[in-house]
């Protein structure tokens, strides 16, 4: 699981930042890519990357600023030009409206996909959950209506106890795989042995939170609660000032994030939507005063890629 940041400014493209766009890579997990927004230009980003538009199976798109949506009719576009078919779909989540902007640009455009797109209009609460992932949204504070997201990855199984496999003298062999999958088995002496006796405690999945444009608000606890990754916007920096401007603007600041941060419990924090004032001596100050408040975050710059390793990987 890695998240790889396509776009990391606000507003509008800079030399050094893209508009916000951010691919969770689960090509492990499900070979599939999600995208959480498309800014203009994220297919182009796309092409500095190894992901592959037709990978991307699903997209949630936080609230229908230009900044967040411009980029998604050349990328739906695209993505059928380079051979998507029926038996590759896309689903859209988003707030009402997406669809509205997404139909109107191919239509006027005449233009044709191969694939079906399935539009799912956010509502607050779960709104995808299969056996390895459930995604929940709940309503930020913006300009206009905004969501964000939290991904919990459902556990793993535990791991196959081999010791006591051993000590009861049960035969190598494809049977260890039938255990570990927690079946049960008739051995070639005759016993019946469940796989569930033979192991561990199920491992808990990840959660990965992503929090675009938005003022501080009470659901974003929620959203964050014990997450192993919190993404959120830092638009503005942590002066007196900056702060007044992040609230005229319906933003947060690197403080906002950090404070959350450290009430939510994450393990790190990672910000984004970074405005295009920051740069040289200033993104120094900017990182620097993030980090008295919560030492492990890291302010991604477009392109970066961070790693979300699953919690025995890092035991390891």
């Amino acid at each position: 699981m890695e998240l790889e940041f396509l776009g990391t400014g606000s507003g509008q493209p800079s030399k050094f930042r893209n508009v916000a766009s951010i691919a969770l890579r689960l090509l492990d997990e499900r070979n599939a890519v999600w995208l959480f927004d498309v800014g203009e230009a994220t297919q182009h980003q796309i092409l500095k990357t190894t992901i592959r538009p037709r990978k991307i199976e699903k997209i949630f798109i936080s609230h229908l600023h230009g900044d967040h949506i411009f980029g998604l009719p050349g990328l739906l576009s695209s993505r059928s030009f380079q051979g998507a078919d029926k038996n590759e779909p896309l689903t859209i989540y988003g707030p009402k409206g997406v669809k509205s902007f997404i139909t109107t640009a191919l239509r006027v455009s005449e233009t044709h996909l191969s694939y079906p797109i399935h539009y799912v209009e956010i509502e607050e609460g779960t709104i995808f959950e299969d056996e390895t992932f459930k995604v929940v949204a709940a309503p930020l504070r913006h300009r206009m209506a905004a969501w964000g997201f939290r991904v919990e990855e459902k556990p793993h199984a535990g791991e196959l106890l081999i010791d006591k496999v051993r000590a009861d003298k049960i035969p190598s062999g494809p049977v260890y795989g039938r255990l570990k999958a927690g079946e049960t088995v008739i051995l070639d002496d005759g016993r019946t042995v469940n796989g569930q006796d033979y192991l561990g405690p199920a491992q808990p999945g990840r959660v990965i939170t992503i929090i675009f444009d938005t003022m501080p608000a009470d659901s974003e606890l929620f959203l964050a609660e014990g997450a192993d990754v919190l993404v959120h916007e830092a638009t503005y920096g942590m002066s007196k000032d900056e702060g007044k401007m992040a609230r005229a603007h319906g933003h947060s600041t690197s403080r906002d994030a950090a404070n959350l941060a450290q009430k939510a419990g994450v393990k790190k924090l990672v910000l984004t939507h970074v405005s295009a004032r920051y740069i040289g001596p200033l993104l120094q100050k900017f990182i620097s005063d993030v980090h008295k408040l919560f030492a492990n975050t890291y302010v991604a710059r477009d392109l970066d890629v961070v790693d979300v390793p699953f919690e025995k990987e890092q035991h390891e």
